[in-house]
């Protein structure tokens, strides 16, 4: 065996010294082989300066899913390549790009990523291959985003023929006003849709109409666009890139990189002595605080070493915890731990992202600001400090270990949560499961309504139009309204309409709530008006950038709440009521005493407290609230049983309620392993006797208004969901229930009543029906 392929098992056994084998915080550990490379010759279209261009930057054959997606862009073939982290997927649409903008003097191409730092990484990569070079010269690359000065923005709009922009850009500053883009529409040629699997939930709904409508105002130009797609590797990623654009499309995902061997290990942090939870449930050692040891400890090792947290305060607090840890164990090694997050100015970013590159720099934490192609190359290893939401996302951060192909570690360390707990007793769940399919809903009215308006603006609204975006009953509603008129051209916008700026393509849906430092006037972010009694109410602890504030006053007549900064010492959830009327059923089935559907709901919420925990994850006190209460309508998944089935397997009507709402949490928590959604995406509703079904239900509801197919996808895979959350609760050690299994960190109630028995009870129950 050669050293690199004993390298990550080495760090691993080096950062486990002095543990007690029986008492290893690893659950799991796995070799993952490494792969050559598989090499492919040049398509004959692709002319000399092309190819010399990527023989200078070392690039002399490229790898074979490189030239299968640039075939079939070239021949006109909308296309996704989702292969690993570091595939060099750019060269699959950089080469039919530039081929065909050197073949047609006036051919242009417009690149969309999901953050402007993608964007400008990209265009750096495209600078350094094609920069200085005189075959290129005609071709001006471009920015064009939020950050892009005026007088920049109007000689891309005269002058660029390949636009690097975001969906947002793409809304306001393309569709906004497309008679100043009509010669760039005109002469598209491609369309480059970059990292696409992030492209879920409501902002993947509002991104596939601004697409769509983009495509739409090209072709009406005279123009044939390709989409050339990039994907992480993703479930059916060509049905996911079908659904964004609107259109068929083949997918490439045989990988002809080459990867150094892996090892990945999966990391519970055992329980801490001495704290407990609400209600007295146990508490893990929080995943921040054991990643921030394991960083110590391999940067200690001279290992280069990405550490993945889920938020901005998380990624400064972890590096400040190894910083502390190193300064007692090696003082000389303090400096060279930083953190990276969003929110930094371009240009620390760009230092940090130097620093490690060139070994300035052993350990950074980060939030996902570096899970996307930002080319950082050389790692030796990767902490993910928990579960990142989604398969694709883990093998993203994982991929950015060993990226020159040699040997490599991966930690992944479990967070206090059911999902979490699931996946390192499960680990087939997380390395051998298939990654989730996208899940976005462009026909949710709720969405798709501002984007018809914005469509009549742009142009009017023929009937194919209207059937093509699935929108025959809005544009009917939007008419009743008078907010479309219909001609016999199509449907025309009235009058004075300007409802662009109306939709916020990375919110939700509604309006917004701004969140302003009352001490400096400083806008802090927005936050929708549905779901501001929940996170912006007097008392709430806000994070901005790695600073706390706390709320004072939230006003929605005026749209603002109102906060000053503070540092408390806990973090605050609030506590609701939450009651639930079934206003229509999309789908149904029945087995024995389980009944199960696909329901439209109102949900009506009403926040009554919050609750103030410290960060040992003790719970401080509950502080009551007066707010108004608010409905929600959107789509839930729901299942029934009758109260004879559940006495029948030891589950008594006196147990009924807290039985019900620990299932109701487990699903809640395993959603996302089937759907690519956060807990924080869904809520649920359990009762021992609802006035719409009249027997025992669980309801489990999108957070957004008309659904966001979340909940449809629980009812698609009903039985893996109800398997995977019976699973989990099984295997977790508590006694009666903790934040690992049951006990849910935004529960209304306050965790009370929970009933792990019973809870297993009854979804061994509902997996008996389904046979």
């Amino acid at each position: 065996m050669s050293p690199d392929q004993s390298f990550g098992r080495g760090l691993l056994d080096r950062t486990l010294a002095g543990v007690d084998p029986e008492r290893s915080p690893v659950t799991y550990e796995r070799v993952i082989a490494s792969q050559a490379a598989q090499f492919a010759d040049w398509p004959d279209w692709v002319d000399d300066p092309v190819r010399a261009a990527f023989a200078d930057v070392g690039v002399r054959r490229p790898w074979s899913h490189q030239v299968v997606a640039a075939q079939h862009a070239h021949a006109g073939e909308h296309v996704v390549v989702a292969t690993g982290t570091a595939s060099g997927k750019s060269l699959a649409y950089q080469v039919p790009i530039l081929s065909d903008l050197r073949a047609d003097n006036h051919a242009t191409a417009l690149y969309l990523a999901p953050t402007k730092a993608l964007g400008a990484d990209q265009i750096r990569s495209l600078t350094a291959l094609v920069g200085g070079r005189r075959e290129f010269a005609h071709i001006a690359a471009c920015a064009y985003d939020g950050d892009t000065e005026p007088d920049v923005r109007r000689w891309a709009r005269e002058h660029s023929r390949w636009i690097f922009t975001n969906p947002d850009m793409l809304h306001i500053g393309f569709l906004g006003s497309p008679g100043r883009w009509r010669h760039f529409l005109r002469h598209l040629r491609y369309l480059v849709i970059d990292e696409c699997h992030h492209y879920r939930g409501v902002f993947g709904s509002h991104t596939a109409l601004v697409v769509q409508r983009i495509l739409r105002v090209a072709r009406a130009a005279g123009a044939t666009p390709t989409v050339i797609a990039a994907s992480a590797t993703a479930g059916d990623p060509a049905a996911a890139l079908s659904t964004l654009i609107g259109a068929p499309c083949v997918a490439v995902t045989e990988d002809g990189s080459p990867h150094g061997e892996r090892t990945v290990a999966l990391w519970e942090p055992g329980f801490s002595v001495g704290s407990g939870g609400e209600n007295g449930a146990p508490v893990r050692r929080s995943a921040g605080a054991e990643a921030a040891r394991i960083l110590a400890d391999l940067v200690i090792e001279g290992a280069r070493t990405l550490c993945f947290v889920r938020s901005r305060r998380g990624a400064e607090i972890t590096a400040l915890s190894a910083r502390q840890l190193l300064a007692a164990a090696d003082p000389e090694l303090v400096q060279r731990v930083a953190a990276y997050r969003a929110g930094y100015l371009a240009d620390d970013r760009r230092e940090l992202e130097a620093a490690l590159s060139d070994g300035t720099l052993l350990g950074v934490a980060t939030t996902n600001a570096l899970e996307l192609g930002v080319d950082i190359a050389g790692l030796d290893a990767v902490v993910v400090a928990g579960y990142p939401g989604t398969v694709a996302s883990f093998w993203q951060q994982a991929g950015r270990a060993g990226r020159r192909g040699a040997g490599s570690l991966v930690v992944m360390v479990a967070r206090d949560d059911p999902l979490d707990t699931y996946l390192v007793h499960h680990p087939e769940a997380l390395l051998e499961r298939p990654v989730e399919k996208s899940v976005t809903d462009p026909t949710n009215p709720y969405v798709l309504g501002p984007h018809m308006l914005c469509a009549a603006t742009e142009l009017p609204l023929t009937d194919a139009d209207v059937a093509a975006f699935g929108a025959a009953e809005v544009v009917a509603e939007l008419t009743a309204q008078g907010l479309l008129r219909r001609r016999p051209a199509g449907w025309y916008p009235a009058a004075g309409l300007a409802p662009h700026g109306d939709i916020d393509i990375r919110g939700g849906i509604g309006g917004q709530v701004m969140i302003v430092d009352a001490t400096t006037s400083q806008l802090l972010g927005t936050v929708d008006t549905g779901r501001a009694f929940s996170t912006v109410h007097p008392g709430a602890v806000h994070l901005h950038q790695g600073r706390s504030f706390v709320v004072d006053e939230l006003d929605l007549d005026d749209g603002l709440a109102l906060t000053h900064p503070e540092d408390p010492d806990w973090t605050t959830s609030a506590r609701e009521t939450t009651s639930m009327d079934i206003t229509d059923v999309a789908a149904q089935w029945q087995s024995g005493p389980l009944g199960v559907a696909l329901v439209d709901v109102d949900v009506t919420h009403q926040v009554v407290g919050y609750l103030r925990t410290l960060h040992t994850g003790e719970v401080l006190d509950v502080v009551e609230l007066d707010m108004p209460p608010t409905t929600l309508h959107t789509r839930a998944v729901m299942y029934t049983l009758t109260p004879e089935s559940l006495e029948a397997v030891g589950v008594s009507a006196g147990r009924f309620p807290g039985a019900l709402h620990a299932a109701e949490h487990g699903a809640i928590g395993l959603l996302p392993l089937i759907a690519t959604c956060d807990r924080w995406d869904i809520g649920g509703l359990s009762t021992n006797l609802h006035p719409d079904t009249g027997l025992p239900t669980v309801f489990v509801y999108d957070g957004y208004p008309g659904g966001a197919g979340f909940a449809a996808r629980g009812f698609d895979a009903f039985d893996t969901w109800i398997t995977a959350t019976r699973d989990a609760l099984r295997a977790c050690r508590c006694e009666s229930g903790c934040p690992s299994c049951v006990q849910s960190p935004k529960c209304g109630n306050g965790n009370e009543p929970l009933d792990k028995a019973g809870a297993i009870a009854v979804l061994d129950l509902i997996l008996r029906c389904l046979g």
